[in-house]
């Protein structure tokens, strides 16, 4: 396979040989773009429909052309796929329909060898139900029982949840076991799918396991890992009851199940295991938490390194929204001295050519929320990727960690009609078929092609991949884009170059006055504006270095269009 090079042209090659000032020298894992790689969608090495190493090591090529620095892996352990992975039954080997542990390590080999980062996902807030730990709970073993969180119910007969809790997924966060003899027993605690148990964090040797784990891996030389449900693994003393439902996402308001202080002993102790090697190892924290506040003190200097900023995941495309985000959260990161890392789509939220696709609100948007309005307002699909153009250039511009989720160099927009007996998150069943959950940002890539299943699979005569794609991706493949200097690949190839030449470091952004509905800012030598409005603004006639419209105009900012400036 032939991947496109990055042209530039004379005047490009002398704006960037002096573009170069004196930076302070920061570490990868602080200024880094890191590509998300949702494993079971990627590339099918085998023919089963499901994406596998073999799938990933093929193209590895294509990741290190985009230019970025890092890949993520979601969880690639053995598992009963309850909730794609997330559900582990051992975390020290990999899911056969995905490969082998020598596989594996052979990625990671041929990975470095490119100059690519490796971070794995790790799932500490809860196994499967097919751990050796849970199933040894379940036959009875009281050693192996106190690593989970069981409870007597309430009620006459104990016939009631201990507490009020619900699960994240919908429905309750208990699930109440029978004894051998038949007779009702104790409940245990799940607040995802009843397939996922929640460890019991005050054991230690839960926290031993998991330290091992980490060397487990580490000595395998992966470089870091994102920790799933970060900020879920302490619970509040005696579990109390939450009280009434909040219109808000419960992981937003201060809850008894999350972001409890103590979780941050267990960090220091993490931070100590990824200190010992050499070079140091990192982490990226999935924490949901009530503000940017809290969510810094995840980051100071002797716990975690980075954590994802969801605010700027969930700002509509509303400039004095972003604006708004992107000052509270750098503020707070620069608080502990860590960087702020951005994102704009991932493997659990409706991808942003679709938000950006409809009416936008006032206000921070939930995925849910997000969900709830596809029978309401249909998507404008040509709309919300100009404005994905856009935000690209503005988040590549912006100063600390980025990741970009796969398909989104390719333009992805959310499937939204899937049909319901396909569809595998759990939130699907467990809302009672009201909320058609993620499965929409997960379907798999188009790789080339004029139809499905976009030669998904490298295997003549492969089964259909695992969730359908649409018919018009045909215009999004991989290869229909290589060549074309236009395309949404090719942009994201040169954003990603230029960003490596002109946008290092941790310089701050310095505001740039602007008219209502413009961004503008300035770092180093570069000025990026952004314009989130309707109406076509005049800006100084100043030398571009990339616009999101390849046909935009001298002196003018065109409605959702992004232009990197060269100051003079």
């Amino acid at each position: 396979m032939v991947y496109a090079t990055v042209y530039v042209t004379a005047r490009e090659t002398q704006l960037l040989s002096g573009s170069a000032t004196e930076q302070p020298v920061a570490a990868w894992w602080e200024t880094a773009v890191v590509y998300q790689v949702y494993i079971r969608s990627f590339r099918d090495g085998d023919g089963d429909g499901l994406g596998d190493l073999a799938g990933l090591r093929e193209r590895l090529p294509y990741v290190a052309s985009l230019g970025v620095d890092a890949l993520w892996i979601n969880p690639w352990y053995p598992s009963p796929m309850a909730d794609a992975g997330y559900d582990v039954a051992d975390y020290r080997d990999i899911e056969p329909s995905f490969g082998t542990l020598a596989e594996a390590e052979n990625f990671i080999a041929e990975a470095h060898a490119l100059g690519l980062k490796v971070l794995l996902d790790i799932v500490p807030n809860h196994t499967s139900s097919e751990h050796a730990w849970f199933k040894a709970a379940l036959a009875g073993d009281q050693e192996a029982r106190a690593r989970y969180i069981f409870r007597p119910g309430q009620g006459a007969g104990g016939d009631l949840p201990p507490n009020d809790w619900r699960s994240n997924f919908g429905g309750p966060a208990w699930t109440r076991l029978s004894e051998a003899n038949g007779k009702p027993g104790d409940w245990y605690l799940h607040l995802f799918a009843p397939e996922q148990p929640d460890l019991d964090w005050t054991n230690p040797e839960v926290r031993s396991e998991f330290e091992d784990i980490l060397r487990f891996w580490f000595d395998r030389d992966v470089d870091g890992f994102r920790i799933d449900v970060a900020h879920g693994l302490s619970k509040a003393e005696g579990l109390p009851d939450f009280g009434a439902q909040p219109e808000a996402p419960v992981h937003l308001e201060p809850h008894p199940a999350w972001d409890q202080d103590d979780v941050h002993e267990i960090y220091r102790g993490w931070r100590k295991v990824a200190d010992s090697y050499e070079p140091p190892r990192i982490f990226v924290a999935e924490a949901w938490v009530s503000s940017n506040e809290r969510l810094a003190q995840y980051l100071r200097p002797d716990e975690l390194h980075t954590a994802f900023q969801f605010d700027f995941l969930r700002a509509p495309w509303r400039a004095k929204a972003m604006r708004e985000v992107i000052d509270d959260a750098s503020e707070s990161a620069a608080e502990v001295g860590a960087p702020s890392t951005w994102v704009l789509s991932n493997h659990d939220v409706v991808r942003h050519v679709t938000r950006y696709a409809r009416s936008q609100p006032g206000h921070l948007v939930e995925s849910g929320w997000d969900r709830s309005r596809w029978s309401d307002e249909a998507p404008d699909i040509a709309l919300g990727t100009r404005r994905a153009r856009a935000a690209v250039l503005l988040t590549l511009a912006l100063p600390g960690v980025s990741y970009l989720y796969q398909g989104e160099e390719l333009g992805l927009y959310e499937v939204e009609d899937l049909p319901g007996n396909l569809r595998q998150d759990p939130t699907w069943v467990q809302s009672g078929y009201t909320d058609p959950g993620r499965d929409g940002c997960r379907v798999p890539l188009p790789w080339s092609g004029s139809e499905p299943p976009f030669g998904f699979s490298s295997q003549a005569g492969s089964a259909q991949p695992w969730l359908p794609q649409p018919a018009d991706w045909a215009s999004l493949t991989q290869e229909s884009q290589e060549r074309d200097p236009g395309s949404m690949l090719s942009l994201y190839r040169t954003a990603l170059g230029l960003r490596a030449t002109w946008l290092v470091g941790l310089t701050p952004v310095q505001w740039i006055d602007a008219p209502s509905g413009v961004l503008a800012f300035r770092r180093g030598a570069i000025e990026c504006w952004v314009n989130t409005g309707s109406d076509e603004v005049e800006v100084a006639d100043k030398e571009v270095l990339l616009r999101s419209v390849p046909a935009g105009a001298a002196g003018v900012l065109l409605p959702d269009e992004a232009v990197w400036f060269v100051e003079s």
